[in-house]
């Protein structure tokens, strides 16, 4: 394409190059000239192809096939004769929608509002006034293309006309100008499934803009946005939240009332219970999404230091301390206690 003669008008020395390379690759294309240039040289196959320099004009065609396939240029060497659809895809389109927590967790019904194009309902896409159609195209009769000649280049180019559709409009649809779309807006019913995640995409198909000329429909993408629950926290499919509980409950065990997303749980805490424990309630988290089976909900309990002690809460706890000495020495921590410190 650097010394291709459109490109290089009056300049003797890009065609001559051009020419090179054109012969160049009629011998490389037969496997007898290739032969032939392999044993004897330029000497070998000069006159063979034709033409000055060997260069045979005839070649031209396949030349022009390889820059079509490889490059994309077979416009230009008239290798396309395929006129353009004057039809084209319509756009995808994207909406956000925003959730409650347990609206992602159990799945719901949403209504969505899209404003859109749409097929103009009175010309049906074609752009023409009613009972009016596309003309065929006066400069490329219908082809898409029209074609230069240059010396023994015959180049094709997209026809400025109808832009390659091969057709024009002359009386264009008086109600959409001749787009064959209009812009309205549409409410959407949006299916949320059970156990979608914040920044879920949903993708409804042929729901977006309508094509153009009668095109195919595009896509709505609607993306959820989940808002956080008031004390549950979501790993995955599993829930996560933590109960405080007092040291006497600790030390002497206890069952407790847990909230989960469907009702309430009793969760019993075993004397000697530990700060940071975390109990696990199989099959109380989210359902997995568009599969069977739920997460697991872990209930992690913390013993809450009173702020403010009265006399006799005191005396007891005086009492309670002589009863349970601990001594206060020092005492070198496990690697998984400094790791679980690390991440709080």
């Amino acid at each position: 394409m650097t010394y291709h003669p459109d490109r290089n008008p009056n300049n003797p020395d890009a065609e001559e190059k051009f020419k090179e390379i054109t012969e160049a690759y009629a011998i490389l294309a037969d496997g007898e000239k290739r032969s032939l240039y392999d044993r004897f040289g330029h000497a070998g196959v000069s006159g063979s192809t034709g033409g000055p320099a060997g260069f045979d004009p005839a070649i031209f065609q396949d030349f022009g096939d390889i820059f079509g396939d490889i490059f994309g240029f077979g416009d230009m060497f008239g290798q396309s004769s395929r006129r353009r659809s004057r039809a084209q895809r319509g756009a995808d389109l994207r909406e956000d929608l925003h959730l409650e927590f347990d609206e992602a967790v159990f799945g719901i019904e949403k209504q969505v509002n899209v404003r859109r194009h749409e097929t103009c309902d009175a010309c049906r896409g074609t752009g023409a006034a009613p009972g009016k159609a596309p003309v065929t195209c006066r400069s490329c009769n219908g082809r898409g293309q029209v074609r230069y000649q240059q010396g023994f280049f015959s180049i094709a180019r997209t026809c400025p006309t109808c832009q390659g559709a091969g057709s024009v409009i002359t009386d264009p649809c008086p109600k959409c100008k001749g787009e064959g779309r209009l812009l309205r807006e549409r409410v959407v019913e949006a299916k949320v499934p059970a156990g979608v995640e914040d920044g879920t995409r949903i993708r409804f198909t042929g729901l977006g803009e309508a094509g153009a000329f009668g095109g195919p429909a595009g896509d709505l993408y609607v993306v959820l946005h989940v808002k956080e629950h008031a004390f549950f926290e979501r790993e995955g499919n599993d829930l996560h939240c933590v109960v405080p509980i007092s040291f006497p409950q600790a030390a002497l065990g206890i069952e407790i009332t847990v909230p989960t997303l469907e009702g309430e749980h009793k969760l019993k805490i075993p004397e000697g219970t530990q700060s940071g424990t975390s109990f696990r309630i199989r099959n109380k988290g989210v359902p997995v999404l568009n599969g069977r089976g739920k997460g697991d909900l872990f209930v992690e309990v913390r013993i809450q230091t009173p702020g403010k002690l009265g006399k006799r809460q005191r005396e007891l706890l005086v009492e309670l301390g002589e009863l349970s000495p601990v001594e206060n020495k020092p005492q070198r921590r496990s690697l998984l206690g400094r790791v679980k410190d690390m991440f709080g």
